[in-house]
């Protein structure tokens, strides 16, 4: 046991060169009781991501409630292939096809907040830059080769990357870099809300079992010193 512990203990820092250099992550900033921004999220969602990644453990009805959307409105606005209220949020896209088309198959996004972290995220989409020798002509910095294109391009514009691998300020975009940073921070706030619709609930209740405990902390010790008086 203690050799294997030594041999892990030394494939480390290797393990660590594989995964990649460590890119700086920007702050998301990310608010889950923003309503508004939940839904501006929920929006670029349906109509830049879903096309190719799923909620495949989301459903329509759930996101409604949770975001303070009436279901006729959500229905007319963000159901737009003739699902029911009820159904998980997803798409038609074959898998096979897409492995062949991106090389992978584009990622359930689900868990992805939880999985990567909102900052990971908001940086990622962020980070976009033009590479020619890329298949879609684009390459990221948070991770590279990315076989994903940039389908938020008409929106931020093009960057590029110089020597000394910064990027240059979009260019060509319909929105101005302040804009597009609020588009992002909006989807990647509504990317975590799905990673865990209850986290409020949960987080709320937690203050809640921490004050019982702590009451419960002194009437324990309470009842020790009782016990405990005639053997002192």
């Amino acid at each position: 046991m203690k050799k294997f512990i030594l041999v892990l203990l030394a494939a480390l820092p290797g393990l660590a060169l594989a995964a990649g250099p460590s890119i700086p992550l920007d702050k998301a900033g990310n608010d889950l009781t923003d309503k508004e921004s939940l839904k501006r999220g929920f929006e670029t969602y349906v109509n830049y991501c879903l096309g190719c990644h799923q909620l495949q453990y989301q459903r329509y009805n759930r996101t409604f409630a949770d975001l303070g959307i009436d279901e006729k409105e959500g229905i007319a606005k963000y159901m737009y292939t003739g699902e029911k209220v009820g159904d998980h949020i997803t798409n038609t896209m074959p898998a096979k096809d897409a492995a062949k088309w991106f090389g992978s198959a584009p990622p359930d996004l689900t868990l992805e907040a939880r999985l990567r972290s909102p900052d990971w995220i908001y940086t990622y989409l962020r980070s976009f830059y033009a590479d020619p020798n890329r298949p879609f002509g684009v390459n990221n910095t948070v991770f590279k080769d990315v076989g994903m294109p940039h389908v938020l391009q008409g929106l931020q514009g093009v960057s590029t990357l110089d020597e000394n691998g910064n990027l240059s300020e979009a260019s060509g975009g319909s929105l101005t870099a302040e804009e597009y940073d609020t588009l992002v921070r909006d989807l990647t706030n509504f990317l975590e809300y799905v990673g865990e619709p209850n986290k409020l609930e949960r987080k709320n209740l937690g203050y809640w079992v921490i004050g019982f405990l702590f009451i419960l902390l002194i009437f324990s010790y309470l009842l020790k010193r009782e016990y405990w008086k005639d053997v002192h």
